[in-house]
């Protein structure tokens, strides 16, 4: 594999941090601030909105650039928006810089994700693009926990300004090993939002909020569940993290590989794997021991299906992938937002902190179907393909 991908996963590593990262400095940052914890949860809300809004607008401002130039300009843009939330004098400044990091987000791995694919031979596009995603998976098994902990020993304003100069290394690691690609083929605008006409680009992109929101479902509550329920103590919950990072880590290589070689038989085993792991969890939640095995597999099923659906966008909006590839980012934030949301209802409605694991197996079973109907409607449009191409035609006598 081209050592580009290096430089894309360093950035991915990065992205991954800020992303997650607040998550274990929040009340660190609500007490300086001087705001309630939930009113502290809109850096979390506002990044997850600021993806979904920025990778669109972003990639198609991107259009008339090359690649590897937008790709520049949005690790600028993520120093920027990490620098601001480090030296933020006011909650509102320090959400204006997580909204300004998050713009960098979708656009990155969406961009990211065809200059990936298209370092490599066709048949190694998924595992490409896997690597790349490798280092958002790392940075939740290094990143995060070390973010957390540095932000409790010595401040939240130092984890964002190590996370600022690791946006630095990411910048310069694109500028020296990403070849220039050239401008995108086609780079207009009509022609990129042309490939949303494409049922299956939606399909793509609802397989991706329903069945990675399946995850967060669960995990977006994992530290209630496991301290109420499995009986860990807040410490254990660190650890318990680390080794759902480990299960996304060995998921996403494993979607990469299999993908390559076989993309909607591996859709079909994940997301059924993945719906079948969520009801378990209901009750391995109960255990300290079944729950340390079932989280990181939950994870590993999760994320194993990354790589396929991006390049299952790829293949579909073949013509103008960038913007599709983007939105498809942007799903997974948008899945994460909404599955976060139905979880906190079914806890609020009283029926305890397990019941986001049924809403999650209901998101993955749900995404299991769709896969099953973009399969048929693949397979439709081919033999209609086929049965519609026309014959050889038969010698003319040349006419005098």
């Amino acid at each position: 594999m081209p050592l580009a991908l290096l430089a894309l996963a360093i950035g991915a590593f990065g992205i991954g941090t800020t992303e997650f990262v607040i998550m274990g400095v929040l009340p660190q940052v609500a007490g300086e601030f001087d705001v309630s914890i939930p009113a502290a949860g809109w850096l979390v809300s506002g990044y997850a909105l600021g993806v979904v809004s920025g990778a669109p607008i972003l990639t198609v401002l991107g259009t008339k650039v090359s690649r590897k130039k937008m790709l520049l300009f949005l690790m600028g843009v993520f120093i920027v928006g990490n620098a601001l939330s480090a030296a933020a004098p006011t909650f509102g400044v320090m959400l204006i810089g997580r909204v300004v990091a998050s713009f960098a987000h979708g656009a990155f791995f969406g961009i990211g994700s065809v200059v990936a694919a298209g370092l490599v031979a066709p048949e190694k596009k998924a595992s490409a693009i896997s690597l790349m995603f490798m280092g958002l998976t790392i940075a939740n098994i290094i990143g995060v926990p070390g973010g957390t902990y540095v932000g409790q020993a010595a401040g939240w304003r130092v984890t964002f300004a190590i996370v600022a100069l690791l946006g630095v290394i990411g910048f310069l690691g694109v500028a020296m090993l990403v070849p220039e690609q050239g401008k995108p083929e086609a780079a207009k605008i009509r022609t990129e939002f042309a490939a949303f006409r494409n049922v299956q680009v939606w399909l793509a992109m609802a397989m991706t909020v329903l069945g990675y929101g399946g995850v967060f479902a669960a995990i977006t509550y994992i530290a209630p569940m496991m301290t109420d329920v499995a009986g860990y103590s807040e410490g254990g919950v660190t650890w318990l993290l680390v080794l759902f990072g480990i299960g996304m880590f060995l998921g996403n290589l494993l979607g990469g590989k299999f993908a390559d070689k076989a993309l909607m038989p591996m859709l079909f085993v994940t997301l059924a794997a993945l719906a079948v792991a969520l009801l378990l969890f209901t009750v391995t939640a109960h255990s300290q021991v079944l729950a340390a095995i079932t989280l990181p597999t939950i994870g590993a099923l999760g994320f194993a299906t990354v790589p396929p659906l991006q390049k299952w966008i790829l293949d579909q909006a073949s013509a103008a992938p960038t913007l599709a590839s983007a939105a498809n980012i942007g799903a997974f934030n948008l899945g994460n937002a909404l599955a976060a949301w139905l979880g906190g209802v079914v806890i609020a409605a009283g029926f305890g902190y397990t019941s986001p694991n049924w809403i999650g197996a209901m998101l993955a079973g749900t995404a299991l179907l769709l896969s099953f109907l973009a399969a048929f409607l693949d397979r439709r449009s081919r033999a209609t393909g086929a049965s519609a191409a026309p014959a050889p035609a038969e010698p003319v006598a040349a006419q005098h």
